[in-house]
């Protein structure tokens, strides 16, 4: 099946067609027809089967885009999935006059609140605290929804968010179209979809697991400003034939690229910004085997076939296990070998653990390689390619030459002359990769848990270098609390800084919003 066949518009098929999206995965195939009939709907399916599109296009292709108002909403549990959601559908109505946005805890209300006034979206993707919040003060206005979407419904019950949900839902009309999602269908899903769904049409797509007996999975743990590095090594030592190298977004794909070819490499890139035409150039000489390597995000990606893939790097660590599963799916084909290295943070370890779980294989650790290792053997291959030649007799019309310069030169300066010329001495030019954040440490296996700065931004404290320093247990008492009567080894001003911050802690919600419904109001005393 194509998506032609789905009976989208022309313009979201053209926007799939650069995209790289070549044919409907089983959620999209089973969801879209649903969905374009204006039926309610359910579908079960794990992350990274292309849940987004299979609402989101139907969705697109049902908005008004001359009425400048909200007309679809679509609720996920956490602000990554909200704007990873953003994103998928913003590349998807490139062909439309839509306006998506996405609002989230943890920002600017005032700034969000400006945004859509001046962008007047007619989607909107958010958090459910924060989409509350921005209802409740009537920046959002559902009068005019056509589509509600609740995605990861279990993943937001877990999350504690069911009377947000519910006070979301009930503010919007009963005339709308409302899907939910969810990779499990526990009770209390089946419940809510009871609720508030109208004799919903049901898809559900078994999680498939991957088998990977002709893969052979390692991974590399190092830090993000040495990969680059750590990559042209691996490619001097391995030669592949041919290799997908992955990044997680679109400005790491050009840098690496870019970097790759300075070097010396014979490497392309593909992402949603590469014109039709570059794209089909780069696949088909990707295919013919005239192009070594190709770097590429996960969304480009999708829907590739090139059979002789022989190994898939992944840069960056994907968020999704699903989408490791995909990564890695483009080698082992058609019964033969393959290898995939995945490079990793120490934060990212968590999700290295979540993808082996998925796979069941374990990934097996890789040292780095060294410059020495990697200049022997790129010397190692060129003896194999040169004994290759001199048997086959290819080299007869080059012995005069070669007579010629031992006249001139002795023997052994000509030929480390010759190894000079012949392998890849680019190693020398800087090549500068943005760097980037790891992936949040808060993960699937952490529901529910608060994610503190420390959580975001990847960092651990900064040690005490002084190794020789003691640490002295302090002998100082400060005055006595006068509830308890004894005497406190904190002084009361950071009693008091630790006492409200816990009171803070109870009213900030999971996504960084305000819980308005945790403050008591004390009544006076008679």
């Amino acid at each position: 099946m194509k998506f032609s066949d789905l009976n989208l518009k022309t313009e979201l098929i053209e926007t799939l067609d650069e995209l790289g999206f070549e044919e409907p995965t089983p959620i999209q195939q089973q969801a879209i027809p649903f969905v374009l009939q204006g039926r309610d709907l359910v579908g079960q399916a794990q992350t990274g089967t292309g849940k987004t599109a299979a609402f989101g296009l139907p969705m697109l292709q049902g908005l008004d885009t001359d009425h400048r108002a909200l007309q679809a909403l679509i609720i996920a549990p956490t602000r990554e999935l909200a704007i990873q959601v953003h994103d998928e559908l913003y590349s998807l109505s490139k062909g439309l006059k839509t306006k998506v946005y996405a609002v989230y805890g943890g920002y600017s209300i005032g700034k969000q609140i400006d945004r859509i006034q001046k962008l007047k979206p007619q989607v909107i993707v958010g958090t459910p605290g924060r989409l509350l919040d921005l209802m409740r003060r009537q920046i959002i206005d559902t009068s005019y929804l056509k589509t509600l979407i609740m995605d990861e419904a279990d993943e937001m019950l877990n999350m504690g968010f069911i009377e947000d949900i519910k006070a979301i839902v009930e503010q919007t009309p009963s005339s709308r179209q409302t899907l939910m999602f969810s990779a499990t269908m526990p009770k209390s899903v089946q419940n809510l979809a009871q609720q508030f769904l109208t004799q919903p049409a049901e898809v559900k797509i078994e999680a498939k697991h991957l088998t990977a007996d002709l893969i052979d999975q390692y991974f590399v743990k190092c830090r993000d400003s040495e990969k680059f590095d750590i990559l042209t090594r691996m490619l001097d030592i391995e030669s592949p034939d041919k290799a997908i190298i992955f990044a997680r977004t679109k400005k790491r794909v050009d840098e690496i690229g870019r970097g790759l070819s300075l070097r010396g490499y014979d490497a392309e890139l593909i992402h949603g910004d590469v014109t039709q035409q570059k794209r089909t150039q780069v696949m088909n000489e990707f295919k013919q085997g005239r192009l070594e390597l190709l770097v590429a995000t996960d969304v480009a990606a999708r829907g590739i076939d090139v059979s002789g893939v022989t190994h898939v790097y992944n840069y960056d660590i994907p968020q999704d296990p699903e989408s490791y599963v995909h990564r890695i799916g483009r080698t082992g084909r058609a019964g033969n070998e393959g290898q995939s290295v995945t490079f990793v943070m120490e934060s990212e370890l968590p999700y290295l653990r979540t993808i082996e779980s998925l796979t069941k294989n374990q990934m097996t650790p890789m040292r780095p390689p060294t410059d020495q290792e990697a200049e022997a053997s790129q010397v190692q291959q060129l003896i194999d390619r040169l004994n290759a030649t001199i048997a086959d007799g290819t080299v007869d019309p080059y012995r005069a030459t070669a007579k010629l310069l031992l006249n001139h030169y002795e023997s052994n300066a000509l030929v480390a002359g010759l190894l000079n010329e012949v392998i890849n001495n680019n190693t020398e030019i800087e090549v500068q990769i943005s760097p980037q954040k790891p992936l949040p440490r808060a993960h699937k296996e952490e529901k529910g848990r608060s994610r503190g700065r420390r959580q975001f931004d990847g960092c651990q404290r900064k040690k005490n270098t002084d190794k020789f320093a003691k640490k002295e247990k302090s002998t100082k008492k400060y005055p006595k609390n006068k509830k308890t009567g004894k005497n406190s080894d904190k002084p009361a001003g950071k009693r008091r800084e630790n006492a409200n911050n816990a009171n803070k802690s109870r009213h900030i919600r999971q996504d960084g919003s305000i819980n308005t419904n945790s403050f008591k109001i004390r009544k006076k005393d008679k």
